[in-house]
């Protein structure tokens, strides 16, 4: 049996905008030649230039927020609690189970930057690929921010999941959907600009606060969606375990088995 992989995450990086300022990761690199005082120190008497070609070693310094490149986010960050009042999970008490799940894929691309998708889209896109939904199988949503990852608008690129569309697939056993977008819900400039008109504070992270209702997980930031069929592949979504934590950082890869 061959085993193919595709891998869907975007990369840890400092040129590219894949947050809103300020809160982008920052890597300081060090080279073999720059880490060599760090080398030294441990080796009282030891030399540059005894070490072969005077090379040390390579390492990064890494500045991080848990919810920099493709990571997947625990109920605890949409709020204190899930499942109608129950004490919220952090990242390191997720199932593992739900990380490691048959995939299907939403094709939302056609929709325009800032729409929020409704139970209807989801149920009339569910039917046009066939797909009946099973408990636990991952929902990952093809929307136009991932077409947009290394430019200036990709904050602000791709549409949203709403309350509804997400209770939707919750309520049909999904624990773990996914975006290629900045974020499961809409952008927040054009949020924010529905807030303005309507004063309604339900409009704000909508698709998140779902998980009042039914605790579940999303992946945020992932890639190359357009590459993927409709169904027919596993997602693992495995995310680093930080204690106590909103989320994790992943390295979200789709299995394909022949």
């Amino acid at each position: 049996m061959a085993r193919r992989f595709v891998d869907l995450s975007i990369y840890l990086e400092n040129d590219v905008i894949s947050d809103p300022q300020p809160f982008g990761p920052k890597i300081t690199y060090l080279d073999h030649e720059s880490s060599a005082p760090q080398l030294l120190q441990f080796f009282p008497g030891l030399k540059k230039d005894d070490l072969p070609d005077g090379a040390a070693w390579a390492v990064e310094k890494v500045e991080l927020i848990t919810h920099n490149g493709t990571h997947l986010d625990a109920p605890y960050h949409f709020h204190p609690t899930m499942n109608k009042g129950e004490r919220a999970i952090t990242i390191d008490e997720v199932p593992l189970e739900w990380c490691f799940q048959p995939a299907v894929k939403l094709d939302f691309r056609h929709f325009p930057d800032g729409y929020v998708a409704s139970a209807q889209d989801v149920e009339e896109e569910l039917r046009r690929i066939k797909h009946p939904l099973k408990p636990l199988e991952i929902v990952v949503v093809n929307t136009r921010a991932g077409s947009r990852y290394g430019h200036d608008d990709y904050v602000n690129a791709g549409c949203g999941m709403g309350c509804e569309a997400t209770l939707y697939l919750l309520e049909r056993g999904v624990r773990l959907t996914g975006t290629d977008a900045w974020s499961w819900d809409a952008p927040f400039v054009y949020t924010a600009e529905k807030y303005r008109e309507t004063r309604n504070p339900a409009l704000i992270w909508e698709g998140h606060k779902a998980g009042r209702e039914i605790g579940y997980c999303h992946l945020e930031k992932l890639h190359n969606l357009e590459a993927l069929p409709s169904e027919g592949f596993t997602l693992c979504c495995f995310p680093h375990k930080i204690r106590g934590a909103s989320a994790g950082w992943t390295r979200a890869v789709a299995i394909f088995e022949s």
